[in-house]
């Protein structure tokens, strides 16, 4: 992975460059995972692999933060037809690490399988928090909102970023 800085887009005129689908705010549990799955197939449609992305994320924090841990789950659709999926959780210092697990290992293929089907993604770290976020080459745009439960996260820029080449 290269180390680069955090992406910045603007809106051009009155068209802004992404749009919110899903804004949840939770509790990283396991029962969690399939409701957040069915949330996110609602709002970009079947077969697309963000559900995937949101399952993985979900549970690292739960493995590597800890369950029950709050968490702010955003969904967003950007120009171009991209997906962006982005997770921030309390812990700004558990960094997600990329590795490759043996076949004897039961864990450890979730940021593989993230890093594989993702455009691109990254790490933005915040005083207290971290933000995992991926992208993801969407279907199309016809996607619809859906408003959630809690507060909006809070997607720090001012740290390092890392992303795939």
């Amino acid at each position: 992975m290269r180390t680069r800085e955090p992406v910045q887009e603007t809106g051009v005129g009155n068209e802004a460059t992404e749009r919110t689908l899903l804004e949840r705010e939770f509790a990283a549990a396991p029962e969690a995972v399939g409701e957040l799955r069915q949330a996110v197939r609602a709002v970009v449609g079947a077969g697309c692999d963000a559900e995937l992305c949101v399952s993985e994320l979900v549970t690292n924090v739960i493995t590597h933060v800890g369950a029950g841990t709050v968490v702010s789950l955003c969904v967003t659709a950007r120009r171009g037809g991209c997906i962006r999926v982005a997770l921030t959780d309390p812990d700004p210092q558990r960094w997600p690490v990329l590795r490759r697990a043996t076949d004897d290992e039961e864990s450890g293929r979730g940021l593989a399988l993230l890093d594989a089907i993702a455009r691109r993604w990254g790490v933005e770290q915040g005083a207290h928090s971290k933000t995992v976020w991926c992208e993801l080459q969407g279907a199309g745009l016809g996607m619809r909102t859906v408003s959630g439960t809690g507060t909006s996260p809070s997607v720090m820029g001012r740290g390092s970023s890392r992303n795939r080449p």
